[in-house]
């Protein structure tokens, strides 16, 4: 076999099927967000307004987180030093720790390099502790998720998204004593819609299942102090498992899961993906721990985000340009075709100094994509007005250029 070659046909499937993803080259500039700066191909730099970042409050440059970290890393140095059972356990990685179970009422919490580590690795774990167990995962559900479900080799079925009356067909069907556990998601990134909750922990109780939520997208941003939706809607005491990142609304790196101590000690003691990992830096922890605590008690910072989003959206369907609105903070424009959509963001990035990246599969189906874009705090009425004309202009350009290919 040509090796090179079979690479070669790989990344041509990419680029003819128009969904060939390009790293942007951008620096970040502290003090400055949402505002970065490009490096074009050619070495020339460009300012640009970054308008798809996950550091929804823009705690990334806050005072607080960088005042921790900076504390940590002249007291620690830079790294850990090792995983979590040979050297690399701090008092910041403690400190972390408890700061994310006290947020989610939770008597323990376990750190992870990523809450895609986290995912994979405690549903992965799950039926080594439950023999025979049944995991029942929403269609929609994260690759993170996927994966772990798919490699723990047990059992699992598919419920469709949000549909807790398939959801219910499936947990009839099956062996009332089987151990089993619902996996679902709060906020669901690429739409923007809720998962039923509440209604997800009715069945889980009415069957004896577990419940395991994702809340990547909701923590920091909902509920009196950030815990998530489960937090807004007081359902957290319902769920066996929470799962949650810093490295999106807390502005740093890193993931966990927030759940009873025995359920954290059992998975801290049989999950590869966290015996064998080296820990995070104690710097990154710190700042997380910071941005956590302090996050705990701003509740005006997630207020104008919500605002900040309604705005876009509210501005965007007045150009009727076709929004998906589940009342959440993603807002995501469809576009539908993966050329057209490289497209659109090539000229904002190029034309206006917006960036955007194009959202294409396999992170959405074929058919879905989109453009996504995620307002903050640090947005400003300049940059949205920006925002707002860009796509006025470039949407009527490209659908002139579709109806003349069309024709």
């Amino acid at each position: 076999m040509n090796y090179t070659d079979k690479l070669d046909e790989a990344i041509a499937r990419l680029h003819e099927e128009g969904r060939y993803r390009t790293f942007i080259d951008i620096e970040r500039r502290n003090g400055q967000f949402p505002h970065a700066v490009w490096t074009r191909p050619d070495g020339t730099e460009q300012d640009i307004t970054v308008w798809c970042g996950n550091d929804y409050l823009g705690m990334g440059q806050h005072p607080v987180v960088l005042e921790a970290m900076e504390e940590a890393l002249h007291a620690t140095g830079a790294g850990s030093g090792g995983t979590r059972n040979i050297s690399g356990t701090t008092v910041y990685h403690k400190r972390l720790e408890a700061e994310l179970a006290d947020l989610h009422g939770k008597e323990a919490a376990l750190l992870f390099t990523s809450a895609y580590i986290a995912n994979d690795a405690t549903l992965s774990t799950l039926p080594k502790l439950f023999p025979g167990l049944i995991i029942y995962s929403d269609a929609l559900n994260h690759a993170s998720m996927i994966e772990g479900v798919r490699r723990n080799g047990g059992a699992k079925r598919i419920f469709r998204h949000n549909d807790v009356t398939h959801l219910r067909e499936l947990l009839e069907a099956d062996d009332p004593a089987a151990p089993k556990l619902i996996a679902f998601e709060s906020i669901y990134s690429m739409d923007g819609d809720f998962g039923p909750i509440e209604e997800i922990c009715d069945l889980a109780d009415e069957f004896g299942a577990l419940t395991y939520i994702d809340e990547v997208h909701a923590v920091g941003l909902y509920g009196p102090r950030g815990a998530g939706v489960a937090e807004r809607d007081r359902l957290m005491h319902r769920l066996d498992i929470i799962n949650g990142t810093m490295a999106k609304a807390y502005g740093v790196m890193g993931g966990y899961i927030a759940a009873s101590a025995k359920m954290c000690d059992a998975i801290r003691s049989y999950a590869p993906g966290f015996i064998f990992t080296t820990s995070l830096p104690p710097a990154i922890a710190a700042g997380a721990a910071a941005s956590v605590a302090y996050l705990k008690r701003a509740p005006e910072l997630r207020e104008k985000h919500q605002a900040q989003a309604k705005a876009l959206k509210l501005r965007l369907k007045g150009l009727g340009l076709p929004i998906i609105d589940h009342g959440s903070h993603i807002v995501p424009v469809m576009v539908g075709n993966p050329v057209h959509t490289k497209m659109l963001s090539d000229m904002l990035l190029e034309d206006h100094g917006i960036y955007a990246q194009p959202i294409n599969f396999p992170t959405v189906p074929r058919g879905t994509e989109r453009l996504r874009f995620t307002p903050s705090p640090v947005h400003g009425p300049s940059e949205m007005d920006a925002l707002v004309r860009a796509m006025d202009g470039l949407w009527s350009h490209c659908a002139l250029n579709r109806a003349e290919a069309a024709g």
